[in-house]
């Protein structure tokens, strides 16, 4: 069920938020979670029902192992803890990755083993992940509830299920006990619909229009000669295609999740505008790049080992965190692209400081902006040529777009769109360097109205003339879709 649908808008998201909140008026808190917990199971089986029992067994075999952690004496946690995180990759691994594995060795070592006939499950990633953190977490002693309600709404709850964030534990549990979470507030509405708003249109108007850009140049060009310019448009598009897709998730995720009181962690936050590949990360994906770094690179020795090893550690970080993507050789140089990079980032600026070259040194001066713009142009340039393999179905489809990125032939076949979606790329451009993210705008401008407005008896009149706007809003986004067929989220297939 995608959130752009008129089944998901106008029927399952009522009758969700309107259940969780009679639920806890009529029968208490636990109920109500009981009752979001199960409405989000059937947000999950609704795509294919078999795979919710593999969802739920999931659920109840890593709740079981977090009762053996917690409480096994200290010599035993740790082999608890190997088993759980084990149990975990495997059901994953086979998911995932076997048939890529199976062809990797039909590749490499000439051998005719047959594919399984494997469906990977939806948000299979997500969810193992936000499972494996949680054991973790377990084991560190972080863990201090172990309500089994909670933790089912924990890892099921359907806003974050199938494309993030990932989760830790002790962000939510506090929330899931808030009784104030669990009374309806006009507030929470307006900016949870203004979240919800603002990321269909990111999703609906602006990321499905400049799909078939990018999928004419990377799908319907193969074995194609292209221009440079023409190649360059097709990346550009995918580009802006990929930002405003998961940025548009995202903002559902949050916006959706306001609804019934509960406040996700931030995914997303301008990372175009980053200024370095080590910006970049902190913006882009930040729960995955959070869950990489805590449980993976710190895992592996962090910067604790010296400078070389870090930068190994970077990239084995990078290289599993493209493959968690999916199983595909082009993900892995993808992450591997990205690992190169952020070692690079780390070791200019250990050479920067150590020299003096500190950019610091110059705020304020036309050197100091000069820096900062050739970083930022530096920073999107290896991006999008990362880009390239993520969104490639082959390793030799990426090769021949870079050629034609990067070729001078004047005679090269055009055929990677219409010149004329150029300034739509201009225009969405403008739109991400220029302006301020959604969070700015309605967590921080329009939440400082709402507190202006406290004091004014017309606060609740300005609130519910708001969430009709909203509603209209919601509405056209619907229609529009379904006349253009829109399509499944980008990271529903990770």
């Amino acid at each position: 069920m995608l959130f752009t649908t008129g089944a998901f808008l106008f029927l399952y998201l009522p009758a969700t938020v309107a259940g969780f909140f009679i639920a806890a008026r009529l029968t208490g808190r636990a109920a109500a979670a009981a009752w979001l917990a199960l409405a989000s199971v059937y947000f999950y089986g609704y795509w294919l029902p078999k795979y919710t029992l593999l969802l739920l067994a999931s659920v109840a075999v890593n709740y079981a192992f977090g009762g053996f952690i917690l409480k096994s004496q200290s010599g035993t946690r740790r082999a608890w803890l190997i088993a759980a995180v084990a149990t975990n990759l495997v059901l994953l691994a086979y998911f995932k990755y076997a048939n890529f594995l199976l062809q990797t060795a039909n590749a490499v070592v000439g051998t005719h083993f047959a594919l399984l006939p494997i469906i990977l499950p939806l948000g299979i990633s997500f969810f193992t992940f936000t499972q494996i953190a949680y054991l973790a977490d377990v084991h560190a002693g972080k863990v201090e509830e172990r309500n089994p309600i909670h933790y089912l709404l924990f890892v099921t709850y359907f806003p974050h299920l199938i494309a993030g964030p990932v989760l830790h534990h002790a962000e939510m549990m506090p929330q899931f006990k808030k009784a104030e979470n669990y009374l309806p507030r006009l507030e929470n509405f307006a900016v949870g619909l203004a979240f919800l708003v603002v990321g269909l249109i990111k999703k609906v108007i602006i990321a499905d229009s400049v799909a078939p850009v990018a999928n004419n140049a990377f799908d319907g060009n193969v074995g194609l000669r292209m221009s440079a310019g023409h190649a360059w448009v097709g990346v550009l598009a995918y580009a802006y295609q990929i930002y405003f897709d998961f940025s548009g998730y995202s903002d559902m995720a949050v916006g959706l999740s306001l609804l019934v009181g509960v406040r996700l962690p931030y995914n997303f936050n301008s990372p175009y505008k980053a200024r370095s590949i080590i910006d970049f990360w902190r913006r882009w994906h930040i729960t995955l790049s959070r869950f990489l770094r805590d449980y993976l690179y710190f895992a592996l020795g962090g910067n604790r080992k010296g400078r070389f090893r870090r930068h190994l550690n970077l990239l084995a970080t990078m290289l599993l965190g493209g493959l968690w993507h999916g199983a595909s050789w082009t993900f892995v140089i993808w992450g591997g692209l990205h690992g190169i990079f952020l070692a690079l980032n780390h070791a200019w600026r250990f050479v920067s400081e150590r020299f003096g070259y500190r950019v610091a040194a110059f705020k304020g001066s036309v050197s100091s902006a000069a820096a900062e713009a050739l970083a930022a142009a530096l920073t999107m340039f290896c991006v999008l040529v990362a880009w390239v393999f993520f969104r490639a179905k082959t390793i030799g489809g990426a090769l021949n777009m870079l050629g034609a990125m990067f070729s001078r032939s004047p005679s090269a076949h055009m055929a990677a769109g219409d010149w004329s979606v150029v300034p739509w790329l201009v225009a969405l451009g403008l739109l991400v360097f220029l302006f301020p993210n959604s969070q700015s705008l309605i967590d921080g401008r329009l939440r400082e109205q709402v507190g202006r407005l406290q004091k004014w008896v017309l606060l609740d009149v300005f609130l519910a003339f708001l969430v009709g706007i909203e509603i209209v809003a919601i509405v056209l986004c619907a229609l529009i879709a379904a006349r253009r067929n829109s399509t499944e989220f980008i990271y529903f297939n990770f």
